[in-house]
This record gives C-alpha cells, sequence and structure tokens, in this order.
C-alpha cells in the first residue's frame, strides 16, 4: 500500500510527549474522553508510535511520519488520518474531499463502529510503519 509520493514529516515526537499530556489536561469532558480513548488506541499500535501536538491537536507517528490525530471542537471529535484517501474503508466511517487527509466524527452519546475504527487506525500504523521499515 506503501505510495512512494514524498512524505509529511515532523521533527520533536517522544513516547508520551508532555505537551500531547498537556493538551488532554486542557480537555476534560466528554470530548477529552473520546480523544484520549482513540489517541490510546493510536499509541497501542506499537512500540515504536511516538507523539506530539502539531497545529494544535495531538499527532501519532512511526518516527518521524504521522499516521493520525485526534482533534477536539465545540461538539464533536475527529480521528484523523494524513494519508486517509488511500485507506480502505469498507465501512465508509471516512470524510473529507482532500487529496491526502481524512477524518472520521465522533460526537458524544452516538455510537461509532469502534471495530471498523479501529482497523482504521491500525492499517494507518502499519502503512506507516512499513514506510519507514523499508528506509532503512
Amino acid at each position: 500500500m506503501t505510495n512512494i509520493e514524498a512524505r509529511l514529516r515532523f521533527d520533536g515526537a517522544l513516547p508520551g510527549d508532555p505537551q500531547v499530556e498537556a493538551w488532554f489536561a486542557e480537555r476534560a469532558g466528554a470530548l477529552g474522553l473520546i480523544a484520549r480513548t482513540w489517541f490510546d488506541r493510536m499509541r497501542g499500535c506499537g512500540e515504536d508510535v511516538v507523539d506530539l501536538v502539531h497545529d494544535g491537536c495531538p499527532v501519532a507517528c512511526v518516527e518521524d511520519v504521522p499516521f493520525a490525530y485526534v482533534n477536539a471542537f465545540t461538539r464533536h471529535v475527529n480521528v484523523g488520518f494524513f494519508r486517509g484517501a488511500f485507506l480502505p474503508d469498507p465501512s465508509a466511517l471516512l470524510q473529507g474531499t482532500g487529496k491526502r487527509m481524512r477524518h472520521v466524527k465522533l460526537f458524544p452519546g452516538t455510537d461509532v463502529d469502534a471495530d471498523a475504527l479501529g482497523v482504521l487506525i491500525k492499517v494507518a500504523y502499519r502503512e506507516a510503519a512499513e514506510f519507514v521499515a523499508a528506509e532503512r
């Protein structure tokens, strides 16, 4: 699934970045809990996952290659994917029309297909990890 085009890269990602923890500390309540739940799933994909805050939201990376992020808005949370346009999405969860990025909107009190979203996260992680490994 690896596309040979140039990749977006972010310097400074760390395991358990304190800035990410500060971001979550400022977002108590339902939206913060939703965002934390899905970001923890991203972090749990592998021991090589590191994170940072970029453009005001937590981003999960493999080394310097971002694969997913969360962001909390007034009424919803986005779980986004930097290469979401290339992810298989049989449950049609992904929204957006950008060239590369896609996201899933989550609302408090509304069910989401957690298994399908979990698969999107795993596939995005695996694709980033394979890209990083191929560069070595």
